[in-house]
């Protein structure tokens, strides 16, 4: 039978990422040891009380029915959450829950976008920012996000055919993958902006509470007028490593939060009511742990972009997430190509910067999924493969 395929499915491809796990278990069989920091899953495991919930409510057969919405007591505990790392105060219909913000990604430009429509999205940047946009058949135009600007974007810079033409745009600070922390008057610039050629803000908070040298991260939220202009999605993915289980939240504005919650009931079926139970138990917990885990991942970020210096390579401390942005060493002009290399003379697999967009060209990203001991390890294993001695 002859299959034909959706231009949009065929416009999608693995590219890079199957050939570097194609790469990495070639080395598994070879006997190699191998440093995967390409991945952003986290090593460390959620807090027991998170576990001793889920579990819980996993025995009982009455939670193994369709969940449809959201459990009340979810939404109370994700206002008082809020309120208490935040500041921000939330009304019951300025929430929604979602099975991840990769999945409130995509189908929110099913909520604001027709085809056609523009969208602001960052480069480089997260892939599904553009990839949820494009799904609905919107236009994109990229920001450029240069480190001479502190990988933030000049509003001045943006056309202003371009702003008047623009629907949303989406945000993310701490940025994956540039691993910045964006300043107090960012914000108030972003929400001007906004307001000035009625664009709608998408900001994703995926990584607010890893941020690194005594920073703080304000929610979008708590600045004067966000709610009017956009919203944002909270993850729990990262802050309580609770990433299979899929829990994030959109936050914000209610009627995007309303038009968004009756465009997934045509969907999905609610969240799988332990999972939400787990959550619950997140929210309301202590927070401890997850201070505990942001000092264990800031040693590593010193460990890894500390080690790689002392060896050559001149790689930045990251301001938040738990990854590291390095550019690329003297000697290469192609993320691609070196991340093969290194991960045949080293073992070490890291993400070409490429995958991010034309302007993460000159840059790899690493992920801060190994112990100091391991990082060490991989340094050192850069370091005698000789991949630095290019020239």
């Amino acid at each position: 039978m002859d299959i034909t395929f959706s231009d949009k499915a065929n416009s999608i491809q693995a590219g890079i990422f199957a050939t570097l796990n194609a790469k990495k278990e070639e080395l598994l069989r070879q006997g190699k040891t191998v440093y995967n920091l390409s991945v952003g899953t986290p090593d460390f495991k959620p807090p027991q009380h998170v576990m001793e919930a889920v579990s819980e409510a996993a025995r009982k057969p009455e939670n193994y029915k369709y969940s449809l919405v959201e459990l009340p007591e979810l939404i109370t505990s994700v206002q008082a959450f809020y309120q208490r790392r935040f500041g921000v105060s939330l009304e019951t219909n300025e929430i929604m829950e979602l099975y991840g913000s990769q999945e409130g990604m995509t189908h929110i430009a099913w909520t604001l976008c027709n085809p056609g429509d523009l969208v602001l999205v960052p480069n480089p940047g997260y892939p599904i920012f553009d990839i949820g946009p494009q799904l609905c058949d919107a236009a994109l135009w990229e920001y450029p996000l240069y480190e001479k600007n502190g990988f933030l974007p000049d509003f001045d810079d943006i056309p202003e055919e371009v702003a008047k033409k623009a629907k949303l745009m989406v945000v993310s600070y701490p940025a994956n993958p540039i691993c910045r922390v964006a300043p107090d008057s960012f914000y108030e610039d972003l929400i001007a902006f906004a307001k000035k050629y009625q664009i709608i803000i998408l900001h994703d908070s995926a990584y607010s509470d890893i941020v690194y040298g005594g920073r703080t991260c304000r929610s979008f939220l708590s600045f004067e007028g966000a709610k009017e202009v956009g919203i944002e999605f909270y993850s729990l993915s990262k802050t309580f490593n609770y990433t299979g289980a899929r829990v994030s939240f959109a936050l914000g504005n209610a009627d995007v939060i309303q038009k968004f919650k009756s465009m997934r009931t045509q969907y999905d079926y609610g969240t799988f009511l332990p999972v939400q139970i787990g959550a619950i138990a997140a929210l309301n917990g202590p927070f401890d742990s997850v201070l505990r885990q942001c000092e264990k991942y800031e040693e590593r970020n010193r460990t890894l972009c500390g080690g790689l210096r002392s060896i050559g390579w001149n790689v930045p401390d990251s301001e938040g997430t738990m990854f590291v942005w390095a550019p690329l060493p003297e000697g290469y002009t192609d993320s691609n190509e070196f991340c093969l290399t290194l991960m045949e003379k080293s073992g070490v697999i890291c993400t070409p910067g490429s995958s991010f967009g034309s302007l993460g060209e000159g840059y790899v990203r690493m992920a801060l999924v190994l112990p100091p001991e391991k990082l060490l390890e991989a340094v050192e294993s850069i370091r005698v493969s000789g991949v630095l001695s290019v020239s």
